[in-house]
């Protein structure tokens, strides 16, 4: 596996891989439809915000990306292609975002985690320190906010 930095040209791909992620999760399709602004990666995006891809055998198979939000580093998106779950390509390429966090100078790196995932992140290092309430299609979500130390 390579991490290389995501070019513009993979948005369409990066979003590919994200919405096969979340439904990974078994998500009512209707909050897929909901969440499709949320989840597309545009070229903009990547123009602005850090975003680094796992590419195996020539094919991106997880990314993350990096943002800068009323002063604090955030881990904005981290997705792995389902098919590639549990293989340790999402420990090594959330080493690699701490790695480019220390980098950017920031001391903390913050998360807003999908429930789903908060496991993953504790695992890594990093520890719940709040929560966000939100609301999709009449129905509380309380997603974890996390924070590691760098």
């Amino acid at each position: 596996m390579k991490i290389e930095r995501a070019t513009l040209e993979q948005a369409a791909e990066l979003t590919a891989l994200t919405i096969s992620a979340k439904r990974h999760w078994n998500y009512p399709e209707k909050w897929i439809q909901i969440w499709l602004p949320l989840l597309t990666v545009t070229a903009n995006y990547i123009r602005e915000n850090e975003t680094w891809t796992a590419v195996q055998n020539e094919r991106c198979i997880a990314y993350y990306s990096l943002k800068n939000d009323g002063g604090f580093l955030w881990l904005d998106n981290f997705w792995v292609l389902p098919e590639f779950m549990g293989q340790g390509i999402g420990r090594e390429l959330f080493q690699h975002a701490l790695e480019r966090s220390r980098a950017l100078g920031a001391n903390t790196l913050r998360i807003e985690s999908d429930p789903n995932a908060q496991s993953f992140y504790e695992k890594m290092g990093a520890r719940q320190v709040g929560e966000q309430h939100t609301e999709v299609d009449g129905q509380l979500r309380v997603l974890p906010l996390m924070e590691i130390k760098l």
